[in-house]
């Protein structure tokens, strides 16, 4: 791909710059997990939204008595013998008792639960079922809207940023389709550090920067 491709691409693509800021983001998380992880007792991480591919280039599944659970509305395939797919509503999780999980992780999906009661029944399930959180989403504030990779497209009237992304390529190069541009405006709805801290309320804060501006916040209590 070439720059300009690399620099629009969906972070799901392995050489666009938001998978580089992925990859970046995964090394700090390490950071904080090997504060807390010991590999004389079993680690139970709860991913929600994850998938397998996005710990492949982790150490993390191949520790000594480590086990990751992906949960999401449909079930992820692993072949990774210690990553197991789970179907799930991150909202309500009945099926897990309190703190059952050592770690609750969570990349880029707090945002997209339409309300901020949805948003708030996850931070409260998170908290219950996992002794640690790492939850990270893209800050509200920051100058390209991360979804639609065009500046300030947050702030504008949804009718205006459906034209844009249904009617011209400005959007990572390609115009998309009607149905896909509506779930999305519907569906997203960005959080600022408050907001993360109303969800989170005895959270710390770890700041994603790119040129001395917030890019993404994770609200966490791995705390050392």
């Amino acid at each position: 791909m070439s720059f300009i491709s690399d620099l629009f691409a969906s972070s799901d693509h392995p050489n666009s710059i938001g998978a580089k800021f992925r990859s970046k983001r995964q090394k700090d998380f390490e950071v904080f997990f090997y504060k807390v992880f010991s590999k004389n007792k079993p680690f139970r991480i709860l991913d929600l939204g994850g998938t397998a591919y996005f710990w492949k280039n982790s150490s993390i599944p191949d520790l000594p008595n480590v086990t990751i659970t992906l949960l999401n509305l449909y079930q992820e395939a692993s072949e990774h013998p210690n990553i197991i797919g789970v179907k799930g509503d991150a909202t309500d999780m009945p099926n897990y008792e309190s703190g059952s999980f050592d770690l609750v992780f969570s990349n880029s999906v707090i945002e997209h639960l339409y309300t901020i009661e949805n948003q708030k029944k996850m931070a409260k399930e998170i908290m219950r079922v996992g002794k640690y959180f790492f939850i990270q989403t893209p800050n509200k504030y920051f100058p390209i809207e991360a979804h639609y990779a065009l500046p300030f497209a947050q702030f504008y009237p949804k009718s205006f940023t459906y034209f844009l992304l249904t009617k011209t390529k400005l959007s990572r190069l390609q115009s998309w389709k009607p149905e896909d541009a509506k779930q999305y405006l519907e569906e997203i709805r960005l959080l600022d550090e408050k907001g993360m801290l109303d969800l989170f309320p005895k959270a710390s804060i770890y700041r994603e920067k790119i040129l001395g501006l917030v890019k993404s916040i994770s609200a966490h209590n791995l705390r050392y």
